[in-house]
């Protein structure tokens, strides 16, 4: 099983932060935020990893993390879909996690990734509890109908639920094909909603709920500086 860490986008929610520096190598406590992703996965026994960034960090990122690691460049900001699909060659015909680099979990990802190994097929997601409904107005919300997903809603204006998809995904070596078939968005990207959305239809879709504090340092400045916050209390 690969390893895709996507840490891509302009960051431009973290300006002025963002102004010298990538924001997934801004510092989240002692270490750069991206770190957070390496380890994860590799305390879940998934330890090829690629990161795929713009092409001004590569090597930023490269003198951080070494050569442990593969690199894809991103020329343009072209959506968290279009990203994952740069690691096409790198995962062959292995299965993948994907994490967004600017998500932070207060626990092991493991119990996921050991499920996902047991999935026969389809992709896997990962979906923590939000109590503002605000925040939920940001995010992607899942539509559920007892424990099945059955639709994914982007930035809803009425959240169907009080959870979010977070930025942690799992799926087989056909997401590519899922991919080259999307239709850019609205804003001209390629949305990773509608690859799980896609998996909602063919009813392939499984997740779990994460039980321990998830935040996306990469959300805004107030989200960042939150994220901080938490990891200085004792039982982060």
């Amino acid at each position: 099983m690969k390893g895709v860490i996507l840490a891509g986008g302009t960051g431009s929610r973290l300006d002025p932060l963002t102004r010298i520096t990538n924001k997934h190598l801004l510092p989240v406590g002692a270490k750069p935020m991206v770190s957070y992703a390496v380890e994860a996965l590799e305390e879940a026994g998934v330890d090829e990893l690629m990161l795929v960034t713009g092409s001004d960090h590569v090597d930023d990122f490269r003198r951080l993390l070494g050569s442990r690691l593969e690199y894809g460049r991103q020329d343009r900001p072209g959506g968290i879909a279009e990203a994952l699909g740069l690691a096409r060659a790198f995962v062959g015909d292995d299965r993948l996690v994907v994490m967004l680099a600017d998500n932070i979990y207060a626990g092991s990802i493991a119990p996921t990734v050991a499920n996902f190994r047991r999935q026969a097929a389809g992709a896997r997601v990962v979906l923590a509890h939000v109590r503002e409904t605000e925040h939920l107005r940001h995010l992607g919300v899942p539509r559920l109908e007892g424990q099945r997903v059955v639709e994914i809603v982007e930035k809803p204006s009425d959240p169907p639920s009080r959870l979010a998809v977070t930025g942690l995904y799992c799926y087989g070596p056909d997401v590519f094909g899922v991919v080259d078939r999307l239709e850019p968005s609205g804003r001209g990207e390629l949305e990773i909603t509608d690859v799980n959305n896609h998996y909602v239809r063919e009813g392939t879709l499984e997740h779990d709920i994460f039980d321990g504090y998830w935040g996306d340092a990469g959300e805004s400045i107030d989200a960042y500086y939150d994220v901080i916050d938490r990891m200085r209390r004792p039982y982060f």
